[in-house]
């Protein structure tokens, strides 16, 4: 059965990549539009005296992209680059990997926890000017199940304390690479991490959602089967959409707990006001503020950490010099 997925995953990435590529406008996604990060801190661009060498690139990115300041609007304001075009694909998913490989794009952008960088030989351009945030994997959730289960943010704790950066690679490489249902990636890692042998004596339902992006998928398949194990009843509601639809989802109570990502969605709930930093402990603590006037919270922030990512091929690098993201505001030769 999972060969079978796999071949059949494989016809539906090609048959997307060359819609979205030939029409040059959004195309469905199979991972589609979920973390990406929504805003960052005001900063001078670099001055320029003609056109960069992003301004002769195409990139590919996921369709939000152009409205969300830590994807163009904030390449522009940090770094003062506007690509040529930019090309609409998936999430940080399989048809950005094949653009950028194929070269239909010169720059792809992917989630620098996605084990496709290495598994390609991708060159991921350093943000030297950081652009990007703290987007540390953060679980929030309703603050009435905290209230009927404190120790349900007991055992979500201990689950995000064991998430690593290599572990969250690890994660997405077993789904996405390996191919490996989910149910069972989250499974083996519950048993390696041996949370099978908790005893938190949970009661009650709950239900656990998550955006289109594989990864949220991962992890809420993960933070359901412990939760489970631990006594609760817990109902699935994954790939609801990108996070315009599925946080409304969390503030109306159609969900209860939703793997994100703290900067991210701290500019998601406050109006891209600019309140995120580097600094992970004091972005959670400004979101669980934000969150509590809407009856939520967030927990622990995990070591690990997920943001846009801008890549090249190697002999992209090499043609062009590419090291940072800086560097796409050479002068175009």
């Amino acid at each position: 059965m999972r060969s079978i997925r796999r071949v059949a995953l494989g016809a539906m990435v090609l048959s997307l990549l060359v819609g979205a590529c030939t029409s040059g406008g959004s195309s469905p996604s199979v991972s589609a539009p979920a973390s990406t990060p929504s805003a960052t801190t005001p900063s001078s661009p670099p001055a320029t005296t003609g056109p960069t060498l992003a301004s002769t690139l195409i990139l590919g990115a996921p369709p939000e992209c152009p409205e969300r300041p830590f994807c163009a609007i904030g390449l522009k304001e940090i770094y003062g680059i506007e690509f040529k075009e930019i090309k609409a694909l998936d999430s940080g998913g399989p048809i950005t990997v094949e653009a950028v490989k194929g070269g239909q794009v010169d720059v792809g952008l992917l989630f620098t926890s996605d084990p496709a960088i290495a598994d390609n030989g991708f060159v991921l351009l350093e943000d030297d000017k950081q652009l990007q945030l703290a987007d540390n994997i953060i679980p929030v959730l309703r603050q009435e199940v905290l209230d009927a289960n404190p120790k349900v943010a007991d055992v979500l704790n201990l689950v995000i304390s064991r998430l690593t950066q290599e572990e969250l690679t690890n994660l997405n490489k077993a789904a996405t690479i390996d191919g490996k249902a989910v149910p069972d990636v989250a499974r083996d890692w519950i048993t390696a991490q041996n949370f099978d042998a908790i005893s938190a004596g949970l009661e009650g339902s709950v239900t656990v959602g998550s955006t289109n992006f594989y990864e949220q998928e991962i992890l809420g398949e993960i933070f359901a089967q412990t939760l489970e194990g631990n006594g609760m009843t817990v109902e699935r509601k994954f790939q609801l959409g990108n996070r315009e639809i599925v946080f409304p989802a969390l503030e109306s109570g159609e969900i209860d707990i939703l793997a994100e990502y703290a900067a991210t969605v701290l500019e998601h709930v406050n109006g891209a006001a600019g309140e995120a930093s580097t600094d992970p402990e004091a972005t959670a603590a400004k979101l669980r503020e934000r969150l509590a006037p809407k009856g939520l919270t967030a927990l622990n922030p995990a070591e690990a950490t997920d943001q846009n990512g801008f890549v090249v091929t190697q002999a992209t690098a090499d043609k062009y010099g590419l090291a940072k993201i800086s560097d796409l505001a050479k002068p175009a030769s």
